[in-house]
């Protein structure tokens, strides 16, 4: 049987081949220290669950959910207002399935086969994908720890950038754990306006910054609601993975476009969980404090435990992750996470998955207690691994 050439590059995603492999050494009777997926520990604030199963009791809203509750729309305008000082109408904005919904159709919103999509490397797998599940090619602008993990726009040849549709860009940067200065937003609104490029950029970890940073909105710079859009997930900064919901905010156009093609391929978000995201939204943000505390605490353990096992690490800036340079002697990212499953018990994403630009690094999740930290630092100084 033949089937499309996509699914050369759409082979099994690598959070389940790592789960895969964590499940054989459980079924040995090994316990492994899940470091893999961004999937909080946490749960969702009670009010927010409560909202949840009060609207699951009405059996109106098992039908197809079709369109936002307003009040949808209007308790993330209210946020944004409040949070960002961003200006929204309901017309800049419309709910995902999840980011990853928006990001997997983005592409095919915005590009013919052919067509050109800036993409950071590393980046989110799906950044890196969209452009190809709509035929379309990437141009990848590498980031580096030596410049911050910034792309330098600047390097990016003329010709590539008029013939571009769109760029992703994502700050805190998953996987990275960089955040962006307000200098280069306003370079990227002045890049996009210069050439006809398209802007996105995800702020899904928009709530998780360390040492006193903020993490700020795209759409908060002058001139950006001209040229993108942002997406915003409920999945981290209230801990409603399982949910699946977010938002697209920003250009009408682009926010009609997308709304538009999600008609035919989806009926809209389950209307309890639309119920859930509104309380959230709408709701006392003390769990969103206390999450990033949490989140800093585990950063700073695990940072202090790892370099005492060997193993020294650069602090992210923010997300819910530790991108870490391998150890000396160690250059294959897939090889060295391997081996840390088979010697150590820990699970880690190798760097080369978030694009060839990773290579060189693992993609440490900061989703485990501190007694589960400790440990993995203790069993990685006791496998002679570093």
């Amino acid at each position: 049987m033949e089937f499309s050439s996509k699914m050369k590059f759409l082979s099994e995603a690598i959070l389940v081949d790592l789960e895969k492999r964590r499940l054989e050494k459980a079924a040995s009777g090994v316990e492994v220290i899940n470091m893999s997926a961004g999937t909080p520990d946490m749960p969702p604030a009670k009010h927010v669950v409560d909202a949840l199963a009060e609207a699951c009791m009405d059996r109106e809203n098992m039908k197809y959910p079709l369109t936002d509750f307003a009040e949808l729309s209007d308790a993330a305008i209210d946020w944004y207002k409040r949070r960002y000082s961003v200006s929204l109408e309901r017309e800049n904005i419309t709910s995902l399935c999840g980011s990853q919904d928006g990001l997997s159709h983005i592409g095919l919103v915005m590009c013919n086969p052919g067509d050109k999509v800036l993409v950071t490397d590393p980046g989110y797998p799906i950044f890196l994908n969209t452009a190809l599940i709509a035929s379309a090619e990437n141009y990848y602008m590498p980031i580096k720890e030596e410049h911050n993990f910034l792309p330098n726009l600047d390097d990016i040849p003329a010709s590539v950038a008029h013939d571009a549709k769109f760029m992703i860009i994502s700050y805190p940067q998953n996987p990275v754990g960089a955040m962006a200065p307000d200098d280069f937003y306003e370079r990227v609104i002045f890049f996009a306006k210069k050439y006809g490029v398209m802007v996105l950029h995800d702020n899904a970890y928009s709530e998780i910054t360390f040492d006193g940073r903020i993490g700020k909105s795209f759409l908060s710079f002058k001139g950006a609601m001209d040229v993108g859009i942002e997406f915003n997930s409920l999945s981290k900064s209230y801990n409603m993975t399982g949910m699946r919901i977010s938002f697209a905010l920003g250009n009408k156009e682009v926010i009609k476009n997308l709304a538009a093609f999600k008609s035919h391929t989806d009926y809209g978000v389950f209307r309890p969980v639309q119920r859930a995201a509104v309380a959230a939204l709408n709701g006392p943000q003390d769990l969103v404090k206390d999450m990033r505390e949490l989140y800093q605490r585990r950063r700073d353990l695990l940072i202090s435990k790892f370099a005492e096992a060997g193993w020294k690490i650069r602090p992210p800036e923010g997300s819910m992750f530790v991108f870490a340079k391998l150890p000396d002697g160690w250059s294959d990212s897939m090889a060295f996470a391997i081996e840390a499953l088979e010697r150590c018990s820990v699970l880690m994403v190798p760097g080369v998955s978030f694009g060839a630009g990773g290579e060189g690094y693992v993609r440490l999740a900061l989703v485990q207690d501190d007694e589960s930290i400790i440990k993995a630092a203790e069993n990685i100084r006791k496998s002679h691994i570093i």
